[in-house]
């Protein structure tokens, strides 16, 4: 069955269009090869589609570089002159931006004045005074900002120094403060690192005597006692 004809016109669906153009483009390199192996040809293609993607063809035997400059000598153009042209048309402008910037620089710093007339002169100044107003005003902003970062440190710093005095006195006050609480109910452990022994402390009721229980210590008649726990 024959294949119909295809009407020869933009794909309107883009994944069709993707799909057309990469069969397409590997039969016309698979052409290009075949012209290379089969003729003797050199060969080369550039393709862009429409998504910015670059796909080249090149004959094994040569390089783009020499084919386009067989082709320039064989009809006779240069390709490259007008290019070159731009290019040193712009390396003219960058360079004179660069010896009036050079220029403007020695000035600010007190060279070069003699050429200058009195409007420059005045020009200069009025430069030269808003560029230090800038400058100033940017120095304050900058010491402005370290300032207040510093008393944000320093308020953190009297914070966490009124909490130590308020934990030290509380301590002061209450020798057992933080350690037991709630008259007699377990509320401590103290550890030790490296496989250390590990210390409870109780509170004991006030009527409770410690010689009916001999594994627990307990020191100058203070109902704070502590003792040992078993591995």
């Amino acid at each position: 069955m024959a294949r119909g004809k295809i009407q020869i016109k933009r794909i309107e669906n883009q994944t069709n269009r993707q799909v057309t153009y990469s069969k397409r483009r590997n039969g016309l390199f698979k052409k290009a090869h075949e012209l290379t192996v089969l003729c003797d040809a050199r060969v080369s293609i550039l393709m862009i589609s429409s998504t910015q993607k670059l796909h080249e063809y090149i004959s094994p035997t040569t390089t783009t570089k020499q084919l386009i400059d067989q082709y320039q000598t064989a009809v006779g153009v240069d390709l490259w002159n007008s290019h070159y042209e731009k290019m040193q048309e712009h390396l003219r402008k960058l360079k004179e931006v660069n010896r009036n910037l050079r220029r403007e620089i020695r000035q600010r710093m007190g060279e070069s004045l003699n050429d200058l007339g009195y409007e420059q002169m005045v020009n200069l100044i009025e430069d030269m005074d808003t560029s230090l107003k800038l400058i100033r005003e940017r120095k304050y902003k900058v010491i402005s900002n370290q300032i207040d970062t510093s008393k944000k440190k320093l308020r953190n710093v009297e914070e966490i120094h009124r909490n130590l005095v308020l934990e030290f006195d509380a301590r002061h006050e209450d020798p057992h403060y933080g350690l037991v609480e709630n008259d007699g109910d377990y509320n401590s452990v103290l550890g030790f690192p490296s496989g250390g022994p590990r210390i409870i402390a109780l509170r004991l009721p006030p009527n409770h005597h410690p010689n009916h229980h001999p594994a627990l210590h307990s020191g100058g008649g203070s109902d704070l006692t502590t003792f040992a726990l078993l591995e």
